[in-house]
């Protein structure tokens, strides 16, 4: 993994990133560059709510356990609504997400997408949450 120097991202801060619990942030340089390019394609915001996980963070609030995208610091939960989730469906894999997952019902501020640039054999590419 390389580290990200933020003083190079230029729509993204690293508080943004950091565990829920633990407030570490491991992000992959690679992975926020691809993000930093996608959101300056896109031309609106992303909201980031859930980025670099622990492990034991991880395993507490997903299925994927103790070794999930998120802890790889290849992985980022982002909030978009309406348009701007097609149009960001649209370009993603244009800039290498090859994993998205998508939360789009109940309440508005427990949706999300999920954009990682993992590529594993046998996974999914386009998901929905239950």
């Amino acid at each position: 993994m390389i580290a990200v120097d933020w003083d190079t991202v230029k729509h993204f801060d690293q508080y943004e990133f950091r565990c829920g619990c633990c407030k570490v942030e491991l992000m992959d340089a690679t992975y926020i560059r691809r993000l930093d390019l996608l959101r300056d394609r896109m031309g609106f915001p992303f909201e980031v709510r859930s980025g670099y996980r622990c492990p034991e963070h991880n395993d507490r609030v997903s299925t994927t356990g103790l070794t999930g995208p998120h802890t790889t610091g290849h992985a980022a939960d982002i909030y978009l609504f309406g348009r701007q989730v097609y149009e960001l469906l649209q370009f993603a894999p244009a800039f290498n997400m090859t994993g998205l997952g998508i939360k789009a019902h109940g309440d508005h501020n427990r949706r999300f997408i999920h954009l990682d640039d993992l590529d594993k054999i046998g996974r999914p590419t386009v998901w929905s949450y239950a």
